[in-house]
C-alpha cells in the first residue's frame, strides 16, 4: 500500500482551493467551488488553503454526522495539523487556554456541564415574553426613527445583544465596549496581536463582573458560573473564559442571521408572503426559521478538527496530524440531504441541517437562537408588511471577511 504523506506534505497542486469567494451574483448561496465538490461522489476530499496545506474537506451531511461525532476529530486548536483559518489565528491559537470549545471527550462534558443548566430549553422559553417585548419595542423605536434607517444598527444587533445581557447579567449599557471587541474577535484577519488584546480586554471585565455577582449574585449566568467558583468547581479564568465566548458567540452570530434572513426574504417575496399569511402558526413559523439557518449558514468556515489517530473513510486513509474542515454551508446545500438545496422553501423540513454544527460540539445556545429568530420573523414583517430595501441589492456590502457571514448594513425603508 503506497504510504500517504501528512496533509503539510501532500503535492497542492490541482487541489481545488478552500475557501472559495462567492459569486457576486449569488452572495446568499455557498460558493459555486464548494457545492461542485457534491459532483465528485466523494464525502470527504482534499483541498488547499492559505497557507499550502492540504487538509481534508468534508461536504456531504451523511458524511459529517459521522465523522463530528467521531473520537478521532479532536477539536484542540493547538493539536497537530489543526486547519487554521489565518496565520494569525493559527499563532494566536498558542496561547489559548483550553475550555468548551476547544476540549474533547470526559473534559469536554466536563466544561459543558457547567453550562447546560443555564440554557435548559425551559430556562429558554421563559425568556420568549422578554424577546417579544424587546422586539416590539425596538420596532416601535424604528417606526418612529429615521425612514430609511439600518435595520442592523436599529434593530438586529440590539435585540441579541439586550437578550445575552439579560441572561448573562452584563449591563447592556456597555453594549459598545463589548460589540466592539466582539467585532474584533469574529474579524477573519485580524492580527495575533489584536486578538490577544481583545480578548484579555474581555476577560478581564468578565471577570470583574463575575466577581460581583459572587458578593451579590442575580439569575443569570455569571452569577451561575460564580456560585461554581464558590463551590471549588471552577476558577475565575476559567470562568471569564466560559462568559467571554458565551457573550461574543451570543449576539453576533444572532445579529447576523437576522439581518441576513430578513434580506433573503425580502429577495424572496413569494416565501415572505407565505411567512405573512402564516405568522400566527407558530409550527409554520419554526419550519421557517430552521430554512432559512439551512440555507444562510451563518458559520461558513466551521466546522474544524484535527485528526489523533489514523482511521479509513470514504476510501481514504486519514492520517494522525492531519486537518479536517466539516464545511457546513456544503452539507446544508447537499442535494442528498435537501433536494433543490438552491431554492428557499420555508415549507422544506429542514430542521436536520448543521447549522450550529453537529456532534459534541454543536452550539450550546441554540435554543435562544431560535427563539429569537421565531419572535423576529413572525413579527418583523406583521408590523411592518411594506419593509423593502432602500438601495439596489448589489449595493449591500456582504462580510466575506469575518468568521460569522451576514451584512455590514442592511438600508430598508417601509
Amino acid at each position: 500500500m503506497t504510504e500517504v504523506l501528512p496533509s503539510s506534505a501532500v503535492a497542492a497542486e490541482g487541489l481545488p482551493e478552500y475557501p472559495t469567494p462567492r459569486a457576486a451574483k449569488c452572495p446568499f448561496a455557498p460558493p459555486a467551488e464548494l457545492l461542485a465538490l457534491h459532483e465528485a461522489d466523494k464525502p470527504i476530499v482534499r483541498v488547499k488553503t492559505w497557507d499550502g496545506s492540504t487538509p481534508w474537506l468534508v461536504t456531504t451531511h451523511a458524511a459529517q454526522r459521522q465523522l463530528m461525532s467521531d473520537p478521532r476529530l479532536s477539536a484542540n486548536i493547538g493539536a497537530p495539523g489543526y486547519p487554521h483559518t489565518t496565520a494569525s489565528m493559527k499563532e494566536h491559537a498558542a496561547h489559548i487556554t483550553l475550555s468548551i470549545n476547544n476540549t474533547d471527550g470526559a473534559e469536554h462534558t466536563r466544561w459543558r456541564r457547567m453550562l447546560t443548566g443555564s440554557f435548559t430549553r425551559h430556562r429558554m422559553e421563559k425568556l420568549r415574553p422578554e424577546i417579544q417585548h424587546i422586539t416590539d419595542d425596538l420596532i416601535d423605536k424604528m417606526l418612529t426613527g429615521p425612514n430609511p434607517t439600518d435595520l442592523n444598527e436599529a434593530f438586529s444587533l440590539p435585540l441579541p445583544s439586550l437578550m445575552i445581557c439579560a441572561l448573562l447579567g452584563v449591563p447592556y449599557s456597555d453594549h459598545d465596549f463589548f460589540q466592539e471587541h466582539a467585532g474584533v474577535t469574529n474579524a477573519r484577519f485580524k492580527t495575533a496581536e489584536e486578538a490577544a488584546a481583545t480578548t484579555a480586554e474581555l476577560r478581564r471585565y468578565i471577570a470583574g463582573l463575575i466577581e460581583q455577582k459572587m458578593d451579590e449574585p442575580g439569575e443569570d449566568v455569571l452569577s451561575d458560573l460564580g456560585a461554581r467558583i464558590k463551590e471549588g468547581e471552577l476558577a475565575l479564568e476559567d470562568a471569564a473564559h466560559l462568559g467571554h465566548i458565551l457573550l461574543v458567540a451570543g449576539h453576533d452570530t444572532s445579529a447576523n442571521m437576522i439581518t441576513l434572513g430578513t434580506a433573503l426574504l425580502l429577495e424572496n417575496p413569494d416565501q415572505l408572503a407565505g411567512l405573512l399569511t402564516n405568522a400566527d402558526d407558530p409550527a409554520y413559523v419554526a419550519g421557517s426559521v430552521e430554512e432559512l439557518l439551512r440555507y444562510l449558514t451563518i458559520a461558513h468556515l466551521l466546522a474544524r478538527r484535527a485528526v489523533v489517530e489514523d482511521f479509513e473513510f470514504g476510501g481514504e486513509t486519514i492520517r494522525a496530524g492531519e486537518g479536517v474542515i466539516a464545511s457546513l454551508q456544503a452539507a446544508n446545500w447537499d442535494p442528498e440531504a435537501f433536494p433543490e438545496p438552491d431554492k428557499l422553501d420555508l415549507t422544506r423540513e429542514a430542521a436536520h441541517h448543521h447549522a450550529f454544527s453537529w456532534g459534541p460540539h454543536q452550539c450550546i445556545g441554540q435554543q435562544l437562537a431560535r427563539i429569537e429568530l421565531h419572535v423576529v420573523f413572525s413579527t418583523l414583517f406583521r408590523r411592518i408588511p411594506s419593509l423593502r430595501l432602500a438601495v439596489d441589492p448589489s449595493e449591500l456590502r456582504f462580510k466575506h471577511d469575518s468568521q460569522a457571514y451576514g451584512i455590514y448594513e442592511l438600508p430598508v425603508a417601509w
